[in-house]
């Protein structure tokens, strides 16, 4: 295996990879792309998840918080093949199951997951990184020996303006900063259209400027795609967030906007570690 297929397989094993997809195959007739019902999941006889419940709507840009524990990964790992089930439902769309794929099939749907270590090739320039995603799914020799189509050089170029590192493109990913490391990880998910992209505390680490770059990001993405958000940065998360809900011991403690959350008794006492 070449260097470059190595490299290949690292991103496909570590960072789900979202497809291209054709937009017909997911049925979002009643709005909604993410259907979970009844969830279970036990590691040594404790429960990650206890009959999850949660529906996101086609487009949306949903927060999910909770304290550590709460169920907030496990959720994210079931639904992306990566965590079995011990019972329920995990639907993409009204007619896709998403307990019956593989990580790979779950990709190939269209759903992205950015985790929190942003996963880039540090060796690599910013815009070598974003092309080596366009074209993660074809073959090393037509890898080697092909060259950009004018579609794939346009993406680019759109990707580097949306996650703001246009000027930066031949920087080598290593000399990033930790925030446009980030950033460049969530434009390695763009370059191939994910419909639903899941992102990990995103904002982990990061200056407060870059924080505030995230937070336009993110917003930004959410329309033309449903964006889910995990993170325990409650200004972030108010910034962004026009929909919010609470994990507590894997079920849904709450949902609602974010001060609704903030009003709601339940979430500070459990939370917020208020009586």
């Amino acid at each position: 295996m070449s260097a470059l297929d190595s490299l290949r397989e690292t991103w496909r094993r570590d960072q789900v990879w979202p497809a291209l997809i054709d937009d017909k195959k997911v049925n979002v007739d009643k709005d909604i792309i993410l259907y979970i019902e009844d969830l279970s999941v036990s590691f040594d006889g404790f429960k990650a998840l206890n009959n999850l419940n949660l529906y996101v709507n086609d487009g949306e840009l949903r927060c999910v918080i909770g304290a550590n524990g709460a169920g907030k990964t496990t959720f994210m790992d079931v639904i992306t093949g990566k965590t079995p089930c011990d019972s329920g439902s995990a639907y993409f769309g009204q007619t896709i199951n998403l307990l019956d794929k593989t990580e790979s099939e779950v990709a190939e749907l269209g759903i992205g997951r950015k985790f929190q270590k942003p996963t880039i090739f540090e060796a690599l320039d910013v815009y070598s990184n974003l092309e080596l995603a366009l074209k993660a799914n074809k073959s090393i020799i037509t890898t080697l020996f092909s060259t950009l189509s004018g579609e794939q050089k346009t993406r680019i170029e759109e990707v580097l303006t949306i996650i703001g590192l246009k000027d930066q493109y031949q920087l080598l990913a290593g000399s990033l900063s930790h925030g446009q490391k980030q950033w460049l990880e969530i434009g390695m998910l763009l370059v191939a259209d994910p419909r639903l992209l899941l992102v990990d505390e995103p904002v982990a680490g990061m200056t407060a400027q870059e924080t505030e770059h995230t937070a336009e990001l993110l917003t930004s993405l959410a329309g033309e795609r449903t964006v889910v958000v995990v993170e325990h940065d409650m200004e972030f998360v108010r910034s962004i967030a026009k929909h919010v809900t609470v994990l507590d011991q894997g079920s849904v403690l709450a949902e609602g906007s974010m001060d609704e959350i903030q009003n709601n008794s339940d979430v500070r006492r459990v939370y917020l570690g208020e009586e």
